[in-house]
């Protein structure tokens, strides 16, 4: 544990990306939602996955590797402003949301709120059954991290349609770990990584991705109820199955105590 730190890891399922400004201000429907997930510190990730790895390595800096017993919006608020300090592209909020939120959480973002940097609302679960049936159908596997030079924005294609249905991704995420539904939570994730490539093109296709990212994920969609990456560029492979999926490990959820 002194290798890894005491704070927790998180996962970002469907619904990535409304958290960025440039997105929700063109959502015609707002508020979007993305899920995050707090899981329990018991491996360490690949470092540019789509993890978090970066704003953890901030959080346990400034918190001296413990996430302390303090309001958890103070907190988020606290490691966005340490993180975001004079950088002209500010990233998202989720990132910070995940690793202090314990439990599955729904974010919904609006434009028309603090210009769509934080939620209006999160929306979490932390009954522990749902955490033991998202453990054991969230099956991971490692893929590749981005490489240098990578850039997913280079193309924007913030057509509005893609950018509801982001949005809309995230709720039914959300309600499909509440109900254990499988397959609705599959199709959230498809949904959301058809979002992706319609929107931001460069999250699965660019110059310096060596691997077929695109291929890759449909091989695993059509043997699985869903599947999506943990983040821009590979990294992860989320793969949504009751069953073992070969060579793919899982995780652990963090729940309130």
């Amino acid at each position: 544990m002194d290798i890894l730190g005491r704070l927790p890891f998180r996962l970002a399922l469907a619904g990535g990306w409304i958290d960025q400004p440039f997105v929700s201000q063109l959502n015609p429907s707002p508020p979007g939602s993305m899920v995050v997930v707090c899981v329990e510190p018991q491996f360490w990730f690949m470092e540019r996955a789509g993890i978090c790895i970066g704003t953890r390595n901030i959080a346990l800096r400034l918190w001296n590797g413990e996430l302390p017993d303090d309001d958890p919006e103070q907190l988020v608020q606290q490691l966005y402003e340490e993180e975001n300090r004079g950088k002209p592209e500010p990233s998202g909020s989720q990132d910070m949301i995940g690793l202090v939120y314990p439990g599955v959480n729904r974010l919904d973002y609006d434009f028309a709120h603090r210009g769509g940097i934080f939620p209006r609302h999160i929306e979490s679960n932390n009954d522990p059954e749902v955490a033991r049936w998202l453990e054991k159908v969230i099956q991971i596997l490692p893929v590749n991290q981005r490489p240098e030079g990578y850039n997913p924005l280079e193309t924007k294609n913030l057509d509005v349609a893609w950018i509801e249905r982001l949005g809309r991704s995230g709720r039914d995420c959300f309600d499909a770990i509440a109900t254990r539904d499988i397959a609705a939570l599959g199709e959230s994730m498809n949904e959301s990584m058809r979002c992706w490539e319609a929107i931001l093109p460069g999250t699965v296709r660019h110059r310096t991705i060596q691997i077929d990212l695109p291929g890759l994920l449909k091989h695993y969609q059509s043997r699985y109820p869903g599947a999506m990456y943990s983040g821009c560029g590979g990294g992860y492979l989320y793969v949504v199955s009751e069953e073992p999926v070969p060579g793919a490990f899982t995780v652990k959820v963090r729940v309130r105590k």
